[in-house]
């Protein structure tokens, strides 16, 4: 697409929104260039700063009539390349629209738009004895929107479930421009569970109605210190089959841990191969009863030590090293991969020791952090990014951690989204059959394929076209009447 064919566009986005809340800068644009996936990078074409759904429409519409793609984007928190931009496209961001619109404890519900942090939400009603029960890491900048595209969960998906399982409506604008209300009273298909986790491929979330949960009776967390991860790998399946459910479930080695006391000073014990962070909520009298028996099954497998959080602060402290994680490894070194993918939970000690072999073989340390309840990995693939081949090996290595994933029987993704990072691993997932038949509902909904286009498929085809594996290139690409991305 020529420079000039973003002109007409940009002035129409002035005209709905006003000079100030359209970027073209080229300086300012590169403010917006990735997400939390640092390592794709693409200067959007322009950027708009919406503030109400009816603008959100007006400039999907200009989209849509001069064949222009979008991409949204929220918090960029993400950490698949899921809001990547288009150098050729318009990038929406929602960050403006940050209102929680209502309240209604009667039906434990709240309206928001997607700009409301995950965090907000809870802390609007946390006085009043409830919150929002998905909790990614990134609570305290990640938006509503972002969690709902990428269908987030947190530490305690565990026991409560994903965004999927907390969104009772939304509203969307959909690719050609039209306000759309989804429910899940809606009788037919489940649109709206379609449209969670579609990472902006389906429209642009406008407006949420997510549940309330009321805050439990009693909390109770425990962190116990082992040798190594595979003792404290033994104790979650022992917390597990003994027919316990945390709230939450995590564990670190001892690279995560390093890079925790090195960015927070949390204090974990000293000498800990890993650390299992336990959380029981409930009834008083269940808590206490699963406690002791989670305790005792720490002990029988080795745990050398073992503290339990006095009060919401001491429990803070205990999450502390756990929540920063992501983002402490940048003390131990001067790049990183965040990687995310599932296996069986019982296949968790043999994935561990293949990744340690595989970290071994290319020089490349990896430091494990994972919702080990769930089997969901978090491997932190570390690199130098100065040093030549560090970075091609570092990929490689990431690479072969979601192959086992796969050869596990597990996922490329738990919680991240497919993006544009993991597209070319789809096929080790899906069959051709799958994945076309997942294509047909994308155009179902998009046509045109101007919604975040080039993400989640390894082979995207344009809508119309028969389902099948295409050969070769595209004959409208090979004319130049469209270009494959």
């Amino acid at each position: 697409m020529p420079d000039t064919a973003l002109d007409e566009p940009v002035r129409r986005f002035q005209e709905i929104l006003g000079p100030g809340s359209v970027i073209t800068d080229p300086v300012r644009l590169r403010t917006y260039e990735c997400d939390g996936l640092t390592h794709h990078r693409a200067s959007p074409g322009v950027v708009v700063l919406p503030e109400t759904a009816e603008q959100v429409a007006a400039v999907v519409r200009v989209c849509a009539r001069h064949g222009v793609p979008f991409v949204a984007r929220g918090a960029g928190t993400g950490l698949s390349g899921g809001a990547l931009p288009r150098t050729d496209g318009v990038l929406v961001v929602t960050s403006r629209m940050r209102r929680i619109l209502s309240i209604d404890l009667p039906n434990r519900l709240a309206v928001v738009e997607p700009g409301v942090t995950n965090l907000a939400i809870t802390e609007a009603v946390r006085d009043r004895g409830y919150y929002y029960a998905p909790d990614p890491s990134s609570q305290q900048v990640c938006s509503i929107g972002g969690n709902v595209a990428e269908n987030s969960g947190g530490a305690h998906c565990l026991k409560y479930g994903f965004t999927v399982n907390h969104v009772l409506a939304l509203e969307i604008v959909t690719p050609d421009g039209d306000l759309v209300e989804l429910s899940h009273t809606d009788p037919g298909y489940d649109l709206l569970g379609a449209f969670v986790g579609s990472e902006g491929t389906l429209g642009i979330t406008t407006k949420v109605t997510v549940r309330l949960t009321r805050a439990p009776q009693a909390v109770t967390t425990l962190l116990a210190a082992f040798d190594d991860v595979e003792s404290g790998g033994r104790a979650v399946s022992a917390i597990i089959g003994g027919g316990i459910l945390p709230a939450a479930i995590e564990m670190m080695d001892a690279l995560a841990i390093e890079a925790a006391e090195a960015a927070v000073a949390c204090a974990y014990p000293e000498g800990a191969g890993a650390v299992l962070i336990v959380e029981l909520d409930g009834p008083a009298p269940e808590v206490a009863h699963q406690f002791a028996e989670a305790r005792r099954i720490c002990e029988e497998n080795g745990a050398f030590e073992l503290r339990v959080a006095a009060d919401s602060a001491e429990r803070a402290a205990v999450w502390k090293g756990r929540k920063s994680a992501f983002a402490a490894v940048g003390r131990i070194s001067p790049a990183y991969i965040v990687q995310d993918g599932v296996v069986p939970r019982t296949a968790l000690p043999e994935v561990l020791a293949d990744i340690e072999r595989i970290s071994r073989e290319h020089g490349i340390r990896v430091a494990n952090v994972f919702h080990a309840g769930d089997g969901n990995l978090h491997p932190l693939v570390l690199f130098d990014d100065d040093e030549p081949g560090a970075a091609e090996r570092a990929e490689l290595v990431s690479g072969r951690i979601l192959d086992l994933c796969v050869e596990h029987g597990g996922s490329i993704t738990g919680e991240h989204g497919v993006g544009i990072d993991k597209s070319r691993y789809m096929t080790k997932m899906f069959s051709e059959d799958d994945l076309a038949t997942m294509q047909l509902v994308r155009c179902a909904f998009d046509p045109e394929g101007l919604s975040n286009p080039g993400k989640v498929f390894p082979t995207p085809r344009l809508c119309g076209e028969a389902p099948g594996v295409r050969r070769g290139a595209h004959p409208l690409v090979e004319s130049g009447q469209a270009e494959q991305f």
